[in-house]
């Protein structure tokens, strides 16, 4: 049996494109699992769920090597589990070395994609701490220049003892409105 995994870090993303692959490659809409969540670890509700499904000689397929996961030593330790212990193939569409089908007999082709594996496995973590560190080096200097980051601090009108003090007298809406504060602020100050 095929399967397809496809993988966004989160709900805003796109999956058209790697479902429309998964389409390409002959899977139905009900043979493909996703999750709209980081790749940090596998506690992955749709993974784990594919996961448990994927019996011997089941062909696993995902668009990007980075969809299984984010980090060198997770994606050559899930690898592992996938294609030796539960005995599936797995195919990356975009990129051909890494597609383990009818390579039992070939150990020159098994070599090949255990490289190619790990090279790409390294590569997709190191871009991942790349990013990090530029958006950490971003962050650094956008403060330097004065950018405040979340939100903004809510002024607390002059009136707001006096509408206080009144509250017992008023709905919480009426009070709210009369200082242009939420709920939330109004009573967190009160």
């Amino acid at each position: 049996m095929n399967y397809g995994y496809v993988r966004v870090s989160t709900i805003n993303q796109n999956i058209d494109r790697q479902i429309s692959d998964m389409h390409k490659f002959g899977l139905d809409d009900s043979k493909i699992y996703v999750d709209k969540e980081s790749g940090k670890d596998f506690n992955r509700k749709n993974y784990k769920r594919l996961y448990k499904k994927l019996k011997k000689d089941d062909v696993l397929i995902v668009k990007y090597i980075d969809r299984l996961g984010r980090n060198y030593n997770m994606i050559i330790e899930e690898w592992r589990k996938i294609t030796k212990i539960k005995e599936v193939d797995i195919v990356v569409l975009d990129m051909p070395l890494l597609d383990t089908r009818n390579r039992e007999n070939n150990l020159v082709g098994k070599f090949i994609s255990d490289i190619v594996l790990q090279i790409l496995s390294f590569v997709a973590q190191n871009e991942r701490e790349t990013l990090r560190q530029r958006q950490a080096e971003g962050i650094k200097m956008a403060k330097l220049r004065g950018v405040k980051f979340g939100r903004p601090k809510v002024t607390i009108p002059s009136s707001f003892p006096e509408v206080s003090k009144n509250y017992k007298k008023m709905t919480s809406c009426e009070a709210c409105h009369l200082l242009g504060l939420s709920r939330g602020t109004f009573f967190r100050n009160l």
